[in-house]
């Protein structure tokens, strides 16, 4: 038993529907696309289910974050997919792959055959026992991946008002999730064996002010240590969380947010990995040339920075995934994948974004008593990163332009003066274009290499030259 087609996506999250919206757009048949997801729903917006899903009041529910409502397009429901010829092959584990005689084996013992296959299968949560803790099977532990996760979440929150909730986990997911756990009326314990929150991005300063932040809701903080263990009730709940200093905290319920791993262990040993993902090239094409990645699952080529890297970030899964099937719809007409790495988050009243690498020296900027404040990071003389809280559309469009443009910098306290002038004066110079002129007060942040007199006179003599041959030129052909 088996189907054919043309094209398979495999994989049911925000991938998945961005490359369903561009195929249609370009052009695919009915019956041409199949997407394969182990969700029972068709593809969705995952930020959603840290946020707005989490709200007390007026919370977001499907089909209002079917995707791709994420940029202000279509909402692909059920329906849409239907009326485009799309199979939604859903609830569907798919448990081998062969990529050299394209084919996928389901759970259910279907063959699915494919010309042009593209991975989008994400990744899946680090679990507790991984690291040697047990309790994941716990009715009141629970991740958040999923939309199955969330509805557990939101049921335990419902069931433990006014409780004690614990955080195992300082990135994203903790962050996101602490606030909407104090919104949502618990006392919420954050716990991670970092320094601060968000360790992998934010620096110590940035981190302080949205802990006080936190703090000033209610939120604890527990730095440097690890879960050990939990302690249960004669039901198998949850009744205490201990800690590898030897504290031990009350809890209702844990949240878990240590971290995800790509799911590529169909394609082990058939295609290249690095970075903990599939690596392709920069049209997102794979080892094996009829095998596509996007999103989390694939490791790319960022022509910014000269390197492969794999980013865990909705933005790059939409646009990864749309430029992949730009390049199999059309690979005459597209160029290599050029990303610009970016992030965000909102909670509470914040909303933060940063833009490409956090590596060399921050600079800081802005008021941090206020709401708006930001960061550069300044690398081998030029800016690389762009960090802004509390900007308008037009500022976080600037720090993004000006972080693509990767202007030298050569006096950072000049740069930590202007702040966030520097991005809005350097973004309204065409790219790519020489680098701004000096301040009006003499200070000079961007190096500059001067054009001498003689370059522009050697340059009139050289098409003077050239005019001349090619008159000359001409006319000899006419005589031929």
């Amino acid at each position: 038993m088996g189907r054919a087609f043309v094209y398979v996506i495999l994989g049911g999250g925000v991938a998945a529907g961005y490359a369903a919206l561009e195929f249609t757009k370009r052009g695919v048949r009915r019956g041409e696309l199949c997407i394969i997801s182990e969700e029972p729903l068709a593809p969705y917006e995952r930020p959603a289910l840290s946020k707005g899903f989490l709200l007390p009041e007026a919370p977001a529910r499907i089909p209002s974050f079917h995707t791709c409502v994420g940029i202000n397009e279509e909402r692909l429901t059920p329906k849409w997919y239907k009326e485009h010829g799309i199979e939604l092959v859903l609830g569907t584990r798919v448990k081998s792959a062969d990529v050299r005689r394209k084919t996928l084996l389901t759970a259910a013992g279907e063959t699915i055959s494919y010309k042009i296959l593209i991975i989008a299968t994400g990744a899946r949560s680090l679990k507790l026992e991984e690291f040697g803790v047990k309790g994941s099977d716990a009715e009141n532990v629970c991740y958040l991946r999923d939309l199955a996760d969330a509805n557990t979440l939101v049921d335990l929150m419902q069931s433990c008002s006014g409780g004690n909730a614990v955080v195992i986990g300082g990135g994203y997911i903790g962050m996101e999730c602490a606030a909407s756990l104090v919104i949502n009326k618990l006392n919420v314990t954050m716990v991670f064996p970092e320094a601060h929150c968000m360790a992998r991005l934010f620096t110590p300063k940035i981190a302080t002010y949205y802990e006080e932040y936190y703090k000033s809701k209610g939120v604890k903080f527990i730095k440097g240590t690890v879960l050990s263990s939990f302690d249960f009730d004669s039901n198998g709940k949850v009744t205490a969380v201990n800690l590898k200093d030897g504290s031990q905290l009350p809890a209702d319920m844990v949240v878990v947010g240590i971290g995800i791993r790509p799911n590529t262990s169909l394609f082990e040993g058939q295609l290249t990995l690095e970075k903990g993902g599939i690596k392709v090239n920069g049209r997102l094409q794979s080892s094996n040339s009829s095998v596509y990645a996007v999103g989390d699952v694939a490791a790319f080529p960022v022509k910014l920075f000269g390197e492969t890297r794999r980013l865990e970030h909705v933005d790059s899964a939409r646009k990864s995934a749309r430029h992949a099937v730009a390049a199999i719809m059309e690979p005459n007409k597209m160029d290599e994948f050029d990303y610009l790495p970016f992030f965000y988050s909102r909670v509470f009243t914040f909303s933060w974004q940063f833009f490409g690498d956090n590596v060399g020296e921050v600079v800081h900027y802005g008021d941090f008593s206020g709401s708006t404040f930001g960061a550069y990071w300044v690398s081998k003389g030029h800016l690389v990163g762009s960090f802004l809280e509390g900007g308008t559309k037009e500022e976080y469009e600037a720090i993004a332009k000006a972080t693509r443009m990767k202007p030298a910098i050569e006096d950072l306290a000049e740069l930590e003066r202007q702040g966030l002038v520097f991005a809005l004066s350097v973004s309204k110079k065409p790219a790519p274009s020489p680098p701004p002129p000096s301040d009006s007060r003499g200070s000079t942040l961007v190096v500059e290499k001067p054009i001498y007199a003689w370059h522009a006179t050697a340059g009139v003599v050289l098409a003077a030259s050239i005019a001349a041959f090619a008159y000359w030129y001409g006319r000899r052909r006419r005589r031929w």
